[in-house]
C-alpha cells in the first residue's frame, strides 16, 4: 500500500461500511481518533469530512438510505477535501 493512501485506508483501527444496494455510495470508513469520515461515491470519487461524531456513522451505517443520509446529515455540514491520494486522469483531472 502507497503512503498516499493513508487517509482513506489507514489501519485496522478504523471501521468501514458497504453499501451494497446504494446507487450514490459505496463505502464509508470512519477513522475514530481523527474523526474523519471518508466516503466512496460511485461516481465521483473518495471525499474525507472532518470532525465527524461517531455517533454519525454509526447511524450512516444502519439508514435505509445512504444517499439521503448522506443529504440530509452530512453534506453541506462538515468540512471535507477530495481525498488527497487520489490519483487523476483525464483531460480535466
Amino acid at each position: 500500500m502507497m503512503g498516499t493512501q493513508v487517509p482513506f485506508m489507514r489501519c485496522a483501527a478504523m471501521r468501514a461500511h458497504r453499501f451494497r444496494q446504494s446507487s450514490m455510495i459505496d463505502c464509508v470508513v470512519y477513522d475514530d481518533a481523527a474523526r474523519t469520515l471518508c466516503i466512496a461515491f460511485r461516481d465521483t470519487g473518495r471525499y474525507v469530512y472532518e470532525g465527524v461524531p461517531a455517533a454519525l456513522f454509526e447511524a450512516f451505517c444502519r439508514a435505509g438510505s445512504a444517499g439521503s443520509f448522506f443529504n440530509e446529515r452530512i453534506k453541506d455540514r462538515y468540512r471535507f477535501q477530495r481525498d488527497p491520494g487520489r490519483r487523476r486522469f483525464g483531460p480535466n483531472a
